[in-house]
Parts: C-alpha cells; sequence; structure tokens
C-alpha cells in the first residue's frame, strides 16, 4: 500500500527538477532574445558609425581638396610674382649693362686719343682765363665764388619768373581758346534759332501761297478764308502780287465767326486743326490774337456739336436763346464788364445758381471773342476799301496818261480846234512831226439824204465843229477824273462746263488731289512755263478751239555732297541745293483722240548747254507746252522713282536725275 501510494504521487524532488528546467529554458529563451536585441541594436549602431565615418571621410576628402586647390592657387600666385620679380630684375640688369656699355664706350677715349681732340679729356674743367681776370681786378677765389653763386640764383630767378609768365601766358591762351568756344557756341545758337524762326516764317508763307492758289483754283477750305481775312488785317503781310491780291478782292468775305454755319461737323474738327497749325507758325502779335480767338469759338463750336449729339438740336438751341438775347449786341467794354460783374458775383460767397453763372460766363468768353473778330472784320472792311480805290485811283492814272498820250498823238496831225478850248489842248511845233498830205479817201463817202430811212432823217445833225468841241470835252472830263469804273466781265459758260464729262470729272479730282498733297521738306511748286520759240499751227484750229492744259508740277532739290563740298561745307553750314528732280503731272481730259497718250521730247537750245526745253505734245484740243529744266542725265529706273504715265486724261512723268560717284 505504501508503494502504491508512492507510485502515483511524484517526489517533491523530481517537481523541482522539472520546474529547474523550465525556468531555465524560459530564461535561456529570454536570455536569446535579449541577445537578439542586442546584436540587432549593436547593427544598427554599426551602421550608423559606417554612415558617420563615411561622411566625415567625405567632409575631410572635400576640406582636402579645398586646400589643395587653395594651395595650388597660392602657388600660381607665387609663381607669378616670382616671374614677375625675375622680369623685373632681367630688365633692371640689360638698362644697367646698357649704360655700362655707353660709359665703358666714353671711358676708352684717353687725352691724346678722343674724337673731341680734346688734350685734357680727363681734368675738370676750369675757366683760367677768367680766373685771371678776376685775379686782376682783385677779387678774390671766395668772392669769386660768391658773386658765381649769387649770378646763378639770379639766373634761377630770372628762369622761373620766364616760368611762370609762360605759365601765365598759357592760362590766358586757354582763357581765350574758352571764350572764344563760348562766343562760337552763342552765335551758332543765335544762327540755330535764327534758322529755326526762317523755318517758321517758310512754312507760313508756304501755307498763305497754298491757301492763294486754292482761293484762285475755286477749291478753298475754310482756314484759307481765314488767313485772307488776316491778310488784311495785317497789312504788313500784303502780298504785292497783283494776282493774288486780285484773288483776295473777287471774295464777298463776311465776319470771321460766321464761317462755321455752313460747316460739316468733320469739316469744323479740320478746321480746328488747321487753326492749331496757323498758332504754332505765327509771330507777330496781331496775327497771335486773331488765331486766338477764332479757336475759342471753333472750340465753343465743337462743344455745341457735342451738346446737340447728347441732347437733341432742339434742346440745346433752347438753351441757347436766352444767352443769346442777352449778350447779343453788346461791345467788346460791356461784355468785359459784365464779365467783371458775374466774377464778383461767384465770390461774394452769396446763395447764386452757380452752374447758370458759370455757364453764362463761358458763353461770354466767346462772345468776347467774336467782339474782338467783328472789330478785326471792320479793319478788314476799311482795308479792303482803301485798296480798291488805289487800284481805281491807280487805274484812274493810267488811263489819263493813255488819254494823254492819244491827244499829243491826235495833235501831231493839227486838227482844227475851237477857239475856246484852244488855250487847253497843247499844240505841238510843226517840225516836230512830219504831217502827210491829205487825201480824199481819208473822209466818209457823202450819203444822200433822201435815200436815208425814216428812223436815220430823224437823227440830230452836227457840224464838224460841234463834234470835235463835245469829243474835247469828253477827253477834258476823262483826263481831269481820278476815278475809273472797272467794268464787270461777265463770265460766259459753255457747254462743256454746264455739263461736264465724266472724264472731266476724274481728272478734276486727280488734280484736287495732287495740289492738296502736302509738299515734301525738299520739294517745291515748279509752274513757270516757258513760251515755245517757234509756236506750231494747228490743222484742226478751225474745228476746234485751242486752249493750255492744267498742270501741277514739283521740283525736288537737296544737298550734293561731293568732295569740293565735303571739303568747304558741313551740316552747320550746308552748301547750295541743287536740282536733284522734277514731277510733272499734265491733265488732258478732253482729248479727242484718246487712243493716242500725249508725248514729251527735250529740245536742246544752241549756246546753252545749262538748260534743256522739255517739250509735251498733245492731240486736238490742246496745245503745246514747254517746261524749262536742267540739262542733266536721267535715272530710267523704277527703283530710282522713274515714272511715265497716262491714265485717266493725267500725263504723269517723274525723274531723277543720275549721280554719278567717283572712286579713286
Amino acid at each position: 500500500m505504501g508503494r502504491h501510494s508512492s507510485a502515483r504521487s511524484p517526489s517533491p524532488i523530481r517537481r523541482y527538477d522539472e520546474r529547474d528546467r523550465e525556468t531555465e529554458r524560459s530564461n535561456r529563451d529570454r536570455k536569446s532574445a535579449r541577445t537578439d536585441d542586442h546584436d540587432e541594436r549593436d547593427e544598427r549602431h554599426k551602421r550608423r558609425r559606417s554612415r558617420s565615418r563615411s561622411k566625415e571621410r567625405d567632409d575631410s576628402y572635400r576640406r582636402r581638396d579645398r586646400d589643395d586647390s587653395r594651395e595650388r592657387k597660392k602657388k600660381r600666385k607665387r609663381d607669378k610674382s616670382e616671374e614677375r620679380k625675375a622680369r623685373k630684375v632681367e630688365k633692371k640688369r640689360i638698362k644697367e649693362e646698357e649704360e655700362a656699355r655707353q660709359v665703358a664706350e666714353l671711358s676708352v677715349y684717353s687725352a691724346t686719343d678722343n674724337p673731341f681732340h680734346d688734350v685734357n679729356l680727363g681734368q675738370q674743367f676750369r675757366w683760367h682765363k677768367k680766373n685771371e681776370r678776376d685775379k686782376k681786378a682783385g677779387l678774390t677765389y671766395a668772392e669769386s665764388q660768391r658773386r658765381d653763386a649769387v649770378r646763378r640764383q639770379e639766373a634761377k630767378e630770372e628762369l622761373e619768373r620766364l616760368n611762370r609768365r609762360r605759365a601765365e601766358r598759357e592760362a590766358d591762351q586757354r582763357l581765350r581758346e574758352e571764350e572764344e568756344l563760348r562766343m562760337q557756341r552763342l552765335q551758332e545758337s543765335a544762327q540755330m534759332s535764327e534758322w529755326l524762326s526762317k523755318e517758321g516764317d517758310f512754312r507760313l508763307e508756304q501755307e498763305r501761297k497754298r491757301a492763294t492758289i486754292r482761293i484762285q483754283e475755286k477749291r478753298a477750305k475754310a482756314i484759307d478764308f481765314l488767313a485772307l481775312n488776316l491778310k488784311y488785317v495785317n497789312p504788313s503781310t500784303e502780298d504785292e502780287d497783283g494776282s493774288e491780291e486780285d484773288a483776295g478782292l473777287e471774295i464777298d468775305l463776311d465776319e470771321p465767326y460766321n464761317i462755321f454755319d455752313n460747316l460739316t461737323d468733320e469739316q469744323v474738327e479740320e478746321l480746328h486743326d488747321d487753326i492749331e497749325r496757323y498758332l504754332t507758325l505765327e509771330q507777330v502779335p496781331v496775327s497771335i490774337e486773331f488765331w486766338t480767338n477764332m479757336m475759342v469759338v471753333c472750340k465753343d463750336q465743337l462743344d455745341r456739336i457735342k451738346v446737340s449729339n447728347r441732347m437733341g438740336i432742339e434742346a440745346a438751341a433752347a438753351v441757347e436763346v436766352d444767352i443769346t438775347a442777352l449778350l447779343s449786341g453788346k461791345s467788346y467794354d460791356e461784355l468785359s464788364s459784365l464779365q467783371r460783374q458775374i466774377q464778383d458775383k461767384l465770390t461774394s460767397g452769396e446763395t447764386v445758381d452757380n452752374d447758370y453763372w458759370e455757364n453764362l460766363l463761358r458763353r461770354l468768353l466767346v462772345w468776347k471773342a467774336k467782339a474782338k473778330l467783328k472789330s478785326f472784320h471792320e479793319v478788314v472792311v476799311r482795308n479792303r476799301l482803301e485798296q480798291l480805290r488805289k487800284r481805281q485811283r491807280d487805274e484812274a492814272l493810267q488811263a489819263q496818261e493813255e488819254l494823254l498820250a492819244g491827244v499829243a498823238k491826235s495833235a501831231s496831225s493839227k486838227p482844227w480846234i475851237p477857239k475856246d478850248v484852244e488855250a487847253d489842248v497843247p499844240v505841238p511845233e510843226d517840225d516836230a512831226y512830219d504831217i502827210e498830205e491829205y487825201d480824199r479817201a481819208m473822209s466818209p463817202l457823202l450819203v444822200d439824204i433822201t435815200k436815208l430811212s425814216v428812223e436815220d432823217r430823224q437823227i440830230d445833225i452836227l457840224t464838224e465843229q460841234e463834234d470835235r468841241r463835245a469829243l474835247f470835252e469828253q477827253r477834258k472830263a476823262v483826263a481831269a477824273s481820278r476815278f475809273v469804273a472797272k467794268a464787270v466781265q461777265q463770265r460766259v459758260e459753255t457747254q462743256d462746263e454746264e455739263a461736264p464729262s465724266g472724264a472731266d470729272l476724274a481728272s478734276e479730282a486727280l488734280y484736287r488731289a495732287e495740289a492738296e498733297r502736302e509738299l515734301d521738306e525738299e520739294e517745291e511748286l515748279f509752274n513757270l512755263e516757258e513760251n515755245i520759240p517757234n509756236p506750231t499751227s494747228y490743222n484742226w484750229e478751225d474745228k476746234y478751239r485751242p486752249r493750255k492744259p492744267r498742270y501741277f508740277n514739283r521740283v525736288h532739290t537737296g544737298y550734293e555732297w561731293n568732295k569740293y563740298n565735303q571739303t568747304h561745307y558741313d551740316t552747320d553750314n550746308p552748301p547750295p541745293k541743287v536740282v536733284q528732280g522734277y514731277k510733272f503731272n499734265i491733265f488732258y481730259p478732253d482729248l479727242i483722240d484718246k487712243s493716242k497718250a500725249p508725248t514729251y521730247k527735250i529740245v536742246k537750245e544752241p549756246g546753252n548747254e545749262d538748260t534743256v526745253l522739255l517739250h509735251f505734245t498733245a492731240g486736238p484740243p490742246y496745245e503745246d507746252i514747254a517746261f524749262r529744266i536742267v540739262n542733266r542725265e536721267w535715272e530710267f529706273s523704277h527703283k530710282r522713282g522713274f515714272r511715265s504715265s497716262f491714265d485717266r486724261g493725267c500725263l504723269s512723268l517723274w525723274f531723277n536725275y543720275r549721280r554719278n560717284f567717283y572712286r579713286k
């Protein structure tokens, strides 16, 4: 029983051994786990240390490379400095050797053998003659040395004085040169300002000439009539050309501000630009005042156009009625007084309608400008009347001279003079004229009174004495008169003018386009027609009325910078301009045979090598015309500007002269 019980329950010693083994096994497992963790941790540390070592190794390599490059640079600099020093030392050595060689060349000479034939070459020079003279004069060696020292000091001071005088002369010379340059710059600036003013005068004169041409050709613009007003406002600017004066006197001028009544919106804007151009060119105070007042009225007209487009014509007119009723009929002084009153009212601080009074003040400035223009118009009318009287007086004097010449000529035949007028008519001497003998053919044939008609029989019969007396009385009345009324010439329009053809209208449009095109800077009008030496007789004169064609030509001028002009002139003082080409535009709108284009030819005159005649010929009904041009070789290339065409009744001949460039 005791063995059975012991077999079923293990002994405590065995239980303890198993527990110890399990504990040991677990401890061994934990230890192996810790060992694995430690190994893994050590591996990470190793990897981290290896990375840090490689980084430190790379940094050390980079530092070493930088240090090596820095050392190499320093070494190169040291090498360069050493090479530079070596070169300097070598140059110095070569220079010293050259100096030593020169000294050696001189030292080889002796007192007996030298090219200077000086026996005392090796001794110091002494002025024995001078020393002997000083001894004879009773001067000791010390006194002689002291005198030489004084002389050297005086020479030194004299040299310094000369140097100072030379420096002063050089300073004065510099000041003179600077003054001359300053004066030259002042002269150049004055000349430049004079050229600019002349350029403005030239442009203003061209504008006036264009206005005169457009007025003469019945295609004037609004600005042309204003320029004509200004021509009579300022008499000092009147042209002395009779044709221009006639063109102005044939036009009835109204107040300048009334010109806006018949202009469209586009024409008003164009007139505004033209007035601005004249304002920039004018320099006379009267002209500037005229254009300034016109600019005020023109801007007011533009504002009216904008208001009318925004509010409507009826609303804008209703606003202007009250202002016009208030300001119309007032003089310039009254308007100025009213302006001061309105300004005082606006600045007084009272409760007023500012918009109304400010608008009234703006309108008042416009009315003041109109009043000033009205005073200008009165001057225009007065000057025009004076010019008309002057022209009529001149015509009367000319007619009087012609009548007196006719009277003197008729008195040469010694007619019968009544006794009551014999004292008033000068009678020439008998030997002053050759008297022609009387012939019966000089007198009219006698008429039989019975053969006359009833109307002729009722005519009063005058004797020869009564007829001569009446004739002399009429001559005396005309000779004593100072005014001769000019007969009005009525223009008779032909059928062609009443109904122009399509070609004529196209040609007129071309002519207007060519005439209105602005001239270039180096272009001028060239409308000087030459008389043909031997006029051509046309076989169609009995069928068509010959007439001259219209033309509008230009001449191109410029500077020719050849060797002579480049030597004697510059851009500030340019050489004279020479002709470089022409542009001829001849208009033949009514050619009978339009299949044949007009032609031209060059006619040379014997004994004249400088100019030739350019002769234009067309068919009926146009006559030939000619222009004198410079005799030079033409450039026939289209790239050089040559053009010869006949299109829509316009013959265009444009050419430039050939320019020759010489090379050495």
